[in-house]
């Protein structure tokens, strides 16, 4: 038997990157997943080509009725994985527009809140689960020009565990994962007019000197959700390599 058979998994953000490698980790652990985007035809394509126990849905995760519309097609969760982010080309606090600044906060933060607050009644119904909310290592530490991502993920921090605080008793455990920087178009594709991030970066100092994969998140959020990771909640699971640290002895 699958770990995850007869439960249903919900992932925003989920036709590329770490979103599809988080459904394609559950689906082949037996779960019922739900590919969750704003790009219903591709979410469909997706769902299509994983075969039977795959779904897709059409959500705007800044949309409170989208999300309604979406537990409610969905019926009852045993797992959410927010996982929907937004990053922003670099800027200067005072030169970083206000839709910028807005957006990604909508996305970030907001969507995950609305995430939250509409799958916690599916998610009682279901007699409890797991929220998995995707953080970032920006939600530890400051970071000149990315203000509202930053900004962003440290909000994400409280909202995490004030929601375990509230959910608790429901038998529905709320954690964060923290990746650092992890191979997906997010770090290898430029945004707006400017290079990749990747191209800015080097791991090279680091105690893992090199980039992480979706995978890797993948294999953790399993654990998390699993029996295995039954103690766990209101925590924030760090995933770096050592980038928080600081460099590493030279070999």
């Amino acid at each position: 038997m699958n770990r995850f058979d007869g439960q249903t998994v919900l992932i925003t953000g989920a036709t590329s990157g770490m979103g599809a490698s988080h459904v394609r980790g559950f689906h082949a652990a037996g779960a019922q997943v739900v590919i969750a985007a704003r790009d219903l035809d591709a979410a469909s394509s997706f769902a299509s080509s994983l075969g039977p126990r795959a779904s897709a849905v059409r959500l705007d995760v800044t949309s409170e009725p989208d999300w309604i519309a979406a537990i409610e097609q969905i019926g009852p969760l045993s797992v959410l994985v927010n996982n929907a982010g937004a990053q922003h080309p670099a800027a200067l606090i005072e030169d970083t527009p206000l839709p910028t600044w807005e957006r990604t906060l909508a996305v970030n933060l907001t969507g995950q809140f609305l995430g939250i607050k509409h799958a916690t009644p599916s998610l009682r119904a279901a007699g409890g689960g797991t929220i998995i909310n995707i953080a970032s290592t920006m939600a530890n530490v400051g970071q000149a020009c990315y203000a509202p991502y930053v900004a962003s993920k440290w909000a994400l921090r409280g909202l995490t565990r004030t929601a375990a605080l509230e959910l608790g008793r429901d038998n529905i455990r709320v954690n964060s994962i923290h990746p650092g920087v992890v191979a997906t178009p997010l770090i290898t594709e430029p945004i707006a007019d400017q290079p990749p991030i990747g191209d800015l970066y080097s791991p090279a100092p680091f105690a893992v000197p090199r980039l992480g994969t979706p995978e890797e998140v993948t294999a953790l959020i399993l654990h998390l959700v699993s029996p295995d990771g039954a103690f766990a909640t209101g925590a924030e699971f760090v995933l770096d390599g050592g980038l928080l640290l600081g460099p590493a002895l030279a070999a």
